[in-house]
């Protein structure tokens, strides 16, 4: 499973790269893997402003954009040289990515994935949300896994270079966003379990619509009881790829028997909830909002972090603890927060075959937390907090 995961990663990353074009302003050939040495060849060449696309935007149908992976025009990629430091990094036009993990670029497991979006303003600016959490998170993550880390500054600029060169793919104003991917991963050989030499950073985009847009479902929620989870001291506070084997096979079930995503439970007691699989997880209560504390295996999402602030601002009682899975049923509301899904409501969960309902709709603290989250990463509240940075 793991090795399945990280090659989709490698699958996607080609998808997302053009092969027809002409003009480029660097070229990746490739990462070639010969017998036990990884090569990265790049070759850079250079176009002048008239040779770039300048048009406004690409030719989308915004209306109607979905969450496939849509290929855009440029990708950012840097790799550590052998003190630690990554190099000056590159935006390839278009390229290929070879791979034989006999040469060992697996890794045993190591990579680390990061997720974030791009979104323009009602002015056409286009904006970053807290793009430094990101940034500060993988480097945290890449010192617990023993890797070598760009520098949060490195991290940024990477990011704002990706956006930049593909501008024409951030959606118009309310019809989604660039959603973001910056990769690290082991990119040298290493025999036995043992660090990678050395390490490549990529940064790739494609433009996604709204997570929940008006006549989107609520989300209906299936609580997972058995599945191999990272333990206290092990990896769940990072967003390592290898983490997610276990739950992808888990998403696959409950999909299967037409659920949305899954509720997973701790795995010390098997009584307390933790995560959905991709976001975090908030219960609205007669009197506070009570979310399951990152104790070492739930990640601390940064859509958490921020909606965890707007709620405390708004004069919401928050509390940050063990939430048993027995108090699902005196839950108000339910909802979900992450990169991807924002604030996404949720309709109902199933636990050991009893379906618990929940309230959706407008004038519920969901709706005003998702309201003023968006409005601030989008431009049209002000950003008292500096959580947004503009970009172009």
């Amino acid at each position: 499973m793991r090795v399945q995961l990280i090659s989709s990663y490698y699958m996607a990353l080609r998808r997302c790269i053009p092969q027809s074009s002409t003009y480029y302003l660097s070229k990746i050939r490739g990462f070639r893997m010969h017998g036990t040495k990884a090569a990265t060849s790049v070759v850079e060449e250079h176009v002048s402003d008239a040779e770039r696309e300048d048009e406004e935007y690409a030719d989308v149908d915004w209306d109607n954009l979905g969450f496939s992976l849509v290929r855009t025009d440029y990708m950012f990629a840097t790799r550590s040289c052998s003190e630690g430091n990554f190099e000056q990094g590159y935006l390839s036009r278009y390229g290929n990515i070879e791979l034989n993990p006999a040469a060992g670029i697996l890794n045993y497991g190591q990579g680390l994935i990061e997720g974030m979006k791009a979104c323009r303003g009602e002015d056409g600016k286009v904006l970053l949300f807290r793009p430094e959490q990101n940034a500060m998170r993988m480097k945290i993550g890449a010192e617990r896994m023993c890797m070598h880390s760009p520098s949060v500054q490195h991290f940024i600029e990477g990011v704002k270079q990706t956006v930049l060169a593909n501008r024409r793919w951030v959606p118009p104003p309310g019809k989604g966003s660039l959603y973001l991917r910056p990769l690290l991963f082991g990119s040298g050989a290493s025999l036995g379990v043992a660090a990678a030499p050395e390490y490549t950073f990529l940064v790739f985009g494609s433009p996604v619509q709204n997570y929940f847009k008006e006549g989107t479902a609520a989300l209906n929620l299936y609580v997972e009881e058995v599945i191999p989870r990272a333990y206290l001291g092990g990896t769940g506070g990072v967003k390592a790829i290898s983490n997610y084997g276990p739950v992808l096979e888990a998403m696959r079930r409950a999909k299967s028997r037409g659920f949305s995503d899954v509720l997973y439970l701790d795995a010390e007691t098997g009584k307390n909830i933790e995560e959905v699989s991709a976001s975090n997880i908030f219960l609205v209560k007669e009197n506070s909002i009570v979310t399951p504390t990152t104790n070492g295996t739930i990640l601390e999402g940064i859509t958490r972090k921020s909606v965890i602030e707007i709620a405390l601002d708004l004069g919401y009682k928050v509390e940050e603890r063990t939430v048993a899975v027995e108090e699902l049923k005196e839950a108000r509301e339910v909802f979900c927060t992450g990169t991807a899904t924002g604030v996404a409501s949720v309709g109902s969960i199933t636990f050991q075959n009893t379906r618990t309902e929940y309230k959706v709709g407008d004038a519920l603290v969901t709706q005003q937390l998702r309201s003023i989250l968006v409005g601030i990463q989008t431009g049209s509240i002000q950003d008292t907090k500096d959580w947004v940075m503009e970009i172009a």
